[in-house]
């Protein structure tokens, strides 16, 4: 098989096109934001007071890079950490407001992200596609 029509490496090509196109964007606009922290952003913004374990599940990451993307984020003042007053042990993680401003403002930008990356499909394609992608991430690594 010719590696150029293989899945893995289409999703390989497609993820760094995406995430060029995103870094591009979001430079457009001034906004200091990676996908990983968008989707951390959105999650928290999502379930207020949720614990890092549970944003990472949510996001698809594990704890330990979640921890350093957490970090950078207060670091840049866009969430607060927490100790939860569910379990002492957990730090509960909330949108300040720049955060807030900053995340409305990416998503209007998202928006126009996902427009771009599918310009070259129909409508329907796109959900067909969305559709797909959804059924190969039910795919877990053994």
């Amino acid at each position: 098989m010719k590696f150029h029509v293989m899945v893995g490496h289409l999703f390989r090509r497609t993820h760094q096109i995406a995430s060029a196109v995103f870094f591009e964007e979001m430079n457009k606009q001034g906004l200091d934001i990676t996908p990983f922290q968008f989707a951390a952003l959105s999650a928290i913004q999502l379930n207020p007071g949720a614990d890092q374990a549970s944003v990472a599940a949510w996001t698809g990451c594990d704890r330990a890079t979640l921890g350093g993307v957490v970090d950078r984020l207060v670091e840049k003042g866009y969430i607060t950490r927490t100790v939860s007053e569910k379990d002492r042990r957990s730090r509960a993680l909330h949108l300040t407001e720049s955060g807030s401003a900053v995340l409305k403002e990416a998503q209007i930008t998202v928006e126009r992200i996902q427009t771009t990356l599918t310009s070259t499909l129909t409508p329907d394609e796109t959900k067909t596609l969305t559709t797909l992608l959804q059924k190969v991430l039910e795919v877990q690594p053994r």
